[in-house]
C-alpha cells in the first residue's frame, strides 16, 4: 500500500479534527476514503463550488453514508463551504451531521447512511441522462460491506440492462465491516468476478495509491457499453497505526484528549 503524502495526510487531519469536536465520530470508514475522494474531486469529477446544483456538473454519491468525514473535508478543502465548519460538526446548529444530508452542505447529493440505497439512487440519476442525452457522469463510492444488501444487485442488474456507461462504481474494499472481516460477516468471495457477472466492466486497484488511480480514471469508462465497478483495495483506518485494519475504530466514542494526540502523532 502506498504511503501518504503531505496533502493525504492534511486531509486526515480534518476527519480527525471533526471527530474531536464532537468526541466520536466513524474514523475507520473515513479514512479508506481519502484518496479515492481525492483523486474523484481533483481529476476527475467536473464540479463547480460556487454553483453546486449547476445542472451539468457529474453526480457524486457517498453510498457508504458513514463515511461522511472524508467527503465533508474534502468538499470543504474545494470550497464548498468554510472548513471553520468542522468545529461544528455534529452540534445542533450544523450542517455536518453524522451521515450527509442532501439540501443542507453543498455538494451533497443525496441523504445515505441507510446502506445499499446509494446505487440504486445513482442508477436512476445515470438513466436519466442517458434518456436526457446529457453528458454528465454518476459516481457511486459504497462499502464492501453494504454490499450485502439485496438492493445493490437489483440496481446492478438495471444498470447493465440500459448499459450505462455512464455510472462508475467504486467499491471501498477494506474487507472490514462494523464488526468484523467481510468474509465472516457474509463473504461475498471474489468481489471483482461477482461485478464482471452482473453486466459490469471491472477492474482493481490500490485504493490509496494517487497515481494508478489517476491513471485508471483517464481510462474509464472502462467499456462505452457497459457500466464500470472498481474494486478499491484499501485499509479500514488508513494513516492511524494504531486503527487500521482494526474493526473497533468503525466507530469510536467518548474519544479523550490523548487519544486525539495519539492520532495526531501518527501524521507527523
Amino acid at each position: 500500500m502506498s504511503i501518504l503524502d503531505a496533502r493525504s495526510k492534511q486531509l486526515r487531519r480534518s476527519v480527525i479534527r471533526m471527530v474531536e469536536a464532537d468526541k466520536r465520530g466513524h474514523i475507520g470508514p473515513a479514512m479508506s476514503l481519502i484518496e479515492l475522494l481525492r483523486v474523484l474531486y481533483d481529476s476527475y469529477l467536473n464540479v463547480n463550488p460556487r454553483d453546486p446544483d449547476w445542472q451539468d456538473r457529474d453526480r457524486f454519491i457517498l453510498s457508504k453514508g458513514h463515511g461522511c468525514l472524508a467527503l465533508y473535508a474534502i468538499l470543504a478543502d474545494k470550497g464548498f463551504f468554510s472548513e471553520d465548519e468542522f468545529d461544528n460538526f455534529c452540534k445542533p446548529t450544523s450542517f455536518l451531521g453524522g451521515h450527509p444530508e442532501r439540501g443542507k452542505a453543498a455538494g451533497v447529493e443525496a441523504s445515505t447512511g441507510a446502506l445499499g440505497h446509494g446505487l440504486p439512487i445513482g442508477v436512476g440519476m445515470a438513466l436519466s441522462a442517458k434518456i436526457r442525452q446529457k453528458k454528465h457522469r454518476v459516481v457511486v463510492v459504497m462499502g464492501d460491506g453494504e454490499t450485502n444488501e439485496g438492493s445493490v444487485w437489483e440496481a446492478a442488474m438495471s444498470a447493465s440492462k440500459h448499459q450505462l456507461s455512464n455510472l462508475i462504481v467504486l467499491v471501498d474494499h477494506n474487507k472490514l465491516q462494523s464488526y468484523g472481516p467481510t468474509y465472516e460477516v457474509l463473504d461475498m468471495l471474489s468481489m471483482k468476478d461477482k461485478w464482471t457477472s452482473f453486466g459490469f466492466a471491472t477492474c482493481e486497484v490500490d485504493g490509496h495509491s494517487i497515481e494508478n488511480l489517476e491513471k485508471l480514471f483517464d481510462r474509464l469508462p472502462l467499456d462505452i457499453n457497459k457500466p464500470t465497478a472498481i474494486i478499491c483495495h484499501t485499509i479500514k483506518g488508513k494513516g492511524i497505526s494504531f486503527a487500521e485494519g482494526q474493526p473497533s475504530w468503525h466507530h469510536k466514542s467518548g474519544l479523550k484528549a490523548s487519544d486525539f494526540e495519539a492520532m495526531y502523532k501518527c501524521l507527523e
